[in-house]
């Protein structure tokens, strides 16, 4: 049936391009240049500089939107004004999703939207709407399916055209001004629309009526009555094997170039080991994580200098990147980091987790408690010019580092010097060690991406000092180039705060922070929650609040009307107070999540076919209701879920909450049957349901000395299938759902634990060593099952 879908989709896409030519020519080479191309920055948001032009996106509160406030297009945000226009004016609307940390959208800002004679077409022509895709996810995921499926390509800026009723006709992302090297321009393409939209115009609808037919039949994820997930064993074993068929020996990864973090890939690899230890398969998976973590913490996808990871690498060696940072992968790349300091012993992989975390505290933290979206990859260059370059902030040439560290290092073989010293490590060359294929703008020409090329045992080595000089020589380098750093023009950051990355962010300090018995992280986390459940938490109508935003002196914002929150809002947010429960147990947050999933039940659950809807399937702006069937840069909100209901229905004794897990699981069953490795995060909630959860119950009074180190035995162990609690005397919310608990108490009055499966429970433990022993000793018997 699925194959059917595609074919018809083929013969409708091949018959729209023979009618408009509009996309022949922008085709899926071009696209998918869009996709691995589309992220890094562009112009500021609005100064006080007097404009020609100042649209309607000017009393927007995006910075996308405001980056586009002053183009000579009569753009519209995405609403009920836009689609009044096109009702009444019977016009067709031209669809433009962004967001602004994206390169190739300002690209296509500069060459087009900032032109005359293109803003004018489309003004007089078409009803133009700007979108924010971080904004309005919704409304991107609808397009963004339609532009896959009609040119076999997708990425941003992406361009649909929409009949008056939001249906789509044509779409493509990135399109140059005129026509050029074979390409059709925008020009050209807005030309053909026109003439077709007033000659051809029935058959333009009829297809894209047709297409969305045929999209609808082909995302449908269902699940009959009666019918069960799939076998656990047997999908984590086939997902084990394609990841495995994909990965990258010598570098890690899981494709030679571009190289993308993938976080979801590398916690089930680490899932899977943890039930298959003994196993060949196991060992590998083990390996395949670790390298990869590994391989990208010496990479230049890494800021060595001061903390955080890129976008992605532009080659196989994590060398060179795309230095766009986004608050997405900052959060799971520290909860992978920390999970392989759990697993491995590893202090070095907890070292990058707190890194990571470091770097999100200094430069995307609000002063509320919130956590800013992205900062962009281009800035201006130190030494002046108009011109914004990919990279510029953060790269350097050998000069640089000569004249930043000139010292003579005292006990070294020669006269070296500690630029000698840093340049080894970190690979910087006199010509710049950015290979010319990788820089196809030539903005990084003489440049070096800092990369670690030799280990701290063998630069010792070559300049005959010890380890311990080395080290202490890098670190203090490491400053002073951080210093110098200051002094450079900063990329645009992205103050948005969105609820789920938000979600994810609170994920990430509550779990590092609890691994590492840091309270400062943990007060960071707290801080979070709080500042979520203030600003994007309205609780008289119990809904969430997609994002909010900084005004002219940092205060937080609201746009008015406020955008509800998506299914991955609630998800998100849900996993990261369960998170910060475990972390601190303020039995608040257990509360706030129960509340969040009641919302969300009611908001997105498919009562028809099981699974979770990305939005309000009552929203009939949104022409496609899509339940998000993969774990990409970030988790699908189906996925998280999955793993949420288990753990709620554990802490609130909700048995439906554990059914609709298990509905949820079936409804996605042929994806997971086919394709495992495009939901990795949700074979591993699948694997959670196969070997149950184990309940580790601790009975003492939270800070105690005692209670501290039974808690430190548990966050020492990487345990993916369990639920942490802390039963004290003054607990009172959880006893109330979990009679159970009561009949739990402190042997001798020091703090005790309960190892529990389905709450039948070994003897109490009070000697953390002996519940670490435990605890592996369940991990061996799940083995076993």
């Amino acid at each position: 049936n699925h194959y059917t879908c595609w074919i018809r989709m083929l013969r409708l896409t091949e018959f729209v391009r023979r009618v408009t030519g509009a996309v022949s020519g922008v085709d899926s080479k071009q696209q998918n240049l869009a996709v691995f191309m589309s992220m890094a920055s562009g112009n500021e948001g609005p100064s006080s500089t007097a404009h020609s032009y100042t649209n309607r996106l000017s009393k927007e509160k995006s910075p996308y939107l405001l980056q586009h406030a002053h183009n000579p297009v009569d753009w519209y945000p995405w609403g009920q004004d836009a689609f009044d226009k096109a009702k009444n004016e019977d016009k067709p609307i031209f669809l433009s999703v962004g967001y602004s940390t994206c390169h190739w959208c300002h690209v296509m800002e500069r060459e087009s939207f900032e032109d005359e004679e293109i803003g004018s077409i489309l003004s007089k022509n078409f009803v133009c709407i700007k979108v924010d895709r971080e904004e309005r996810p919704d409304v991107d995921k609808v397009y963004m399916t339609f532009v896959q499926a009609t040119s076999g390509g997708g990425g941003w800026p992406m361009s649909v055209w929409l009949t008056p009723d939001l249906r789509p006709f044509i779409g493509g992302t990135y399109f140059p001004p005129r026509d050029h090297g074979g390409r059709l321009g925008l020009k050209t393409v807005l030309t053909r629309i026109m003439d077709q939209w007033q000659n051809n115009r029935p058959a333009l609808e009829s297809s894209g009526e047709r297409m969305l037919e045929t999209l609808k039949k082909g995302i449908t994820v269902t699940a009959d009555t009666g019918e069960s997930p799939p076998l656990a064993t047997d999908v984590a074993n086939r997902c084990f094997q394609q990841l495995a068929h994909s990965y990258v020996e010598e570098y890690g990864g899981f494709r030679h170039a571009p190289k993308f973090p993938t976080p979801v890939n590398l916690l089930f690899l680490m899932s899977y080991w943890s039930v298959n230890r003994s196993t060949s398969e196991g060992v590998k998976a083990l390996q395949m994580a670790l390298h990869t973590l590994r391989m990208m913490a010496l990479g230049g996808i890494r800021d060595h200098v001061a903390q955080g990871f890129h976008r992605y690498s532009t080659d196989s060696s994590w060398h060179v990147p795309h230095f766009e940072k986004m608050l997405y992968d900052q959060a799971q790349l520290a909860v992978a980091y920390i999970t392989a300091s759990q697993v491995s012993g590893e202090k070095h992989f907890a070292e990058v987790a707190e890194d990571i975390l470091r770097y999100v505290s200094r430069d995307l933290s609000d002063k509320s408690g919130g956590f800013f979206s992205a900062e962009d990859a281009d800035s201006l260059p130190a030494l002046g010019g108009r011109e914004k370059r990919e990279g510029a902030f953060y790269v350097w040439t050998a000069g640089d580092v000569r004249e930043l560290l000139p010292d003579v290092v005292e006990g070294t073989t020669g006269t070296s010097t500690l630029a000698d010293i840093f340049s080894h490590y970190y690979g910087v060359k006199e010509q710049g060690n950015v290979a010319p294929e990788q820089d196809p703008h030539g903005e990084l020409h003489g440049q070096n991406v800092l990369i670690v090329r030799y280990s701290v045992a063998l630069t010792a080595a070559r300049f005959g000092i010890s380890v311990d000089k080395v080290n202490e020589l890098l670190v203090f380098a490491r400053a002073k180039a951080a210093e110098v750093r200051k002094s450079r023009p900063r990329p645009h950051l992205d103050t948005k705060m969105l609820a789920s990355w938000n979600g994810l962010m609170l994920s990430a300090y509550a779990r590092v922070g609890a691994v590492l018995r840091d309270k400062a992280l943990l007060e960071r986390a707290v801080q979070a929650g709080n500042f979520l459940k203030e600003h994007l938490w309205d609780v008289e109508q119990q809904t969430l609040f997609r994002s909010s935003y900084c005004g002219e002196q940092m205060e937080v914002q609201q746009r008015a009307p406020p955008i509800s929150g998506f299914l991955d809002d609630y998800a998100f947010i849900i996993c990261g107070l369960l998170d910060l429960y475990e972390a601190t147990f303020q039995t608040e947050w257990l509360q706030w999540a129960e509340e969040l999933q009641l919302r969300q039940d009611m908001l997105f659950w498919d009562d028809d076919g099981g699974g979770y809807f990305c939005s309000d399937p009552g929203d009939s702006a949104v022409v496609l209701q899509l339940k998000e069937d993969q774990d990409g840069a970030e988790p699908s909100a189906n996925s998280v879920s999955a793993s949420n209901l288990i753990r709620l229905s554990h802490y609130t004794g909700r048995e439906e909450w554990r059914q609709r897990s298990q509905q949820l699981l079936t409804a996605f069953s042929d994806r997971l049957t086919k394709i495992p490795i495009a939901l990795p995060e949700m074979v591993r909630a699948l694997m959670a349901h196969h070997y149950a959860l184990q309940q580790i119950v601790i009975c003492g009074q939270q800070d105690a000395p005692d209670t501290t180190s039974l808690l430190a035995a548990v966050n020492s162990i990487f345990l993916p299938h369990k639920v942490l609690m802390l039963v004290d005397r003054n607990e009172s919310y959880l006893c109330q759902r979990l009679p159970v608990l009561s009949s739990m108490s402190q042997e001798d009055g020091v703090a005790t634990a309960y190892v529990c499966r389905d709450f039948a429970c070994s003897l109490p433990v009070t000697d953390p060593q002996e519940l670490r022993q435990l605890l592996l000793d369940g991990v061996a018997e799940m083995q076993r099952n």
